[in-house]
């Protein structure tokens, strides 16, 4: 069985939760995890962010900018980080992309 063609992930990118996976407070461990169906992704703040931005209509060049302006931090940088996040989390698939 072949894998699907990825989709190359860019600053157009739209990018959104995968259907069945879900961002969950775990209050026991006290962390937020990523559920998806048989498995669990423990999270730190920054990658809740970059989920919780990940609404599937804002590109992540413009998310990036936000960030940038909340945080008063480079875009550039910002976006080579989202990107490598949202492009790890697809090969997961954890996300389901638009280019």
């Amino acid at each position: 069985m072949s894998d699907p063609v990825a989709v190359p992930v860019t600053a157009e990118t739209v990018a959104k939760l995968a259907r069945g996976v879900r961002l969950r407070e775990d209050e026991v461990r006290g962390q937020t995890v990523l559920l998806a169906p048989e498995r669990a992704l423990a999270l730190d703040e920054i990658a809740v962010m970059i989920v919780k931005a990940l609404d599937g209509v804002r590109s992540l060049d413009m998310i990036a900018e936000e960030f940038a302006a909340k945080f008063e931090a480079p875009k550039d940088q910002i976006l080579v980080d989202v990107i490598s996040f949202v492009d790890e989390f697809s090969k997961r698939r954890m996300l389901e992309l638009k280019s």
